[in-house]
């Protein structure tokens, strides 16, 4: 039995001095700009990206890809925000960057091919689910995916910062059969949520990513985001093929197992073709 972590450092102090960290994704916050100013056009956003050839490859294999089934070969950024719209394309830029921002440091307890593996599926699987709700998640269906995606980034945050204590809270989870997140609570005071959610808000992410990663374990229903937050929770459980009640309540949101299983079989085929896109480092 390993023995009982003990450490004095505070979520301030995670990210003090490292610029690297704590620096904003700022192609993607440049490309926001352009799009939401009435003076500018869209071959002003694709000037922005096409900055970046590597970016603009991946964006156009995305967007050519069965994912988004378009009937006609897109060869532009411009066009391709036309089609997809423009949120849709900045929440395809923001992943692309989160990526790989965090594809190239050490591993924790697992690889970060995994890592992202497990992120992506819970990103199409939150997308799906949401697509497939009644009417439930409304104006925030563009943020679903984004969300999906980076609810377990303060994971991340924690393998840079503090990777041996984040190795030995994974180990004493594999022992005891505690959650991570509450032994990260009693250890630090704090969890990876809460990580990631303070990472989302120095980089000055919209609200509804911050709040959601804060809210994965800890559901607030008197937040605007709630549903969200819940769904991606709920994503993540069934992108794990975890098909039990606490994992997803098809009563609650109104999906049957056998539809379900039809939507986790329709993810995987997706993540098979996305996967090699979204990250090509091998």
């Amino acid at each position: 039995m390993l023995k009982t972590i003990t450490t004095s450092i505070s979520l301030s102090d995670l990210f003090e001095g490292d610029l690297q960290l704590t620096s904003p994704p700022n192609l993607f916050f440049e490309l926001k700009s352009v799009l939401e100013d009435p003076s500018k056009s869209l071959s002003d956003a694709g000037n922005v990206i096409a900055n970046d050839p590597a970016l603009t490859m991946r964006l156009l294999k995305l967007v050519n890809s069965a994912y988004f089934g378009f009937p006609g070969r897109i060869a532009t950024v411009t066009h391709a925000i036309s089609m997809v719209g423009s949120r849709e394309l900045q929440n395809l830029v923001l992943a692309t960057l989160v990526i790989n921002k965090f594809s190239a440091q050490s591993d924790g307890m697992m690889t970060m091919h995994d890592f992202w593996a497990m992120g992506l599926r819970s990103a199409l699987m939150a997308k799906a689910l949401a697509l497939a709700l009644p009417g439930q998640i409304k104006e925030d269906m563009e943020s679903v995916f984004i969300c999906g995606l980076l609810h377990d980034i303060g994971k991340l945050v924690f393998y840079r910062r503090i990777p041996e204590i984040a190795l030995q809270v994974g180990l004493l989870a594999e022992q005891t059969g505690e959650s991570e997140t509450d032994i990260e609570q009693k250890t630090l005071g704090f969890d990876h949520y809460d990580a990631g959610a303070e990472l989302a808000r120095l980089w000055h992410l919209p609200a509804i990513i911050s709040e959601t990663i804060g809210q994965h374990c800890r559901p607030d229903r008197s937040s605007p985001y709630y549903l969200v937050a819940d769904l991606a929770r709920s994503a993540n459980l069934a992108s794990k093929m975890d098909l039990s009640e606490d994992a997803f309540d098809s009563n609650r949101w109104g999906i049957s197992d056998d539809d379900l299983s039809v939507i986790i079989d329709n993810v995987q085929d997706q993540f098979d073709e996305l996967f090699s896109i979204f990250y090509p480092i091998l």
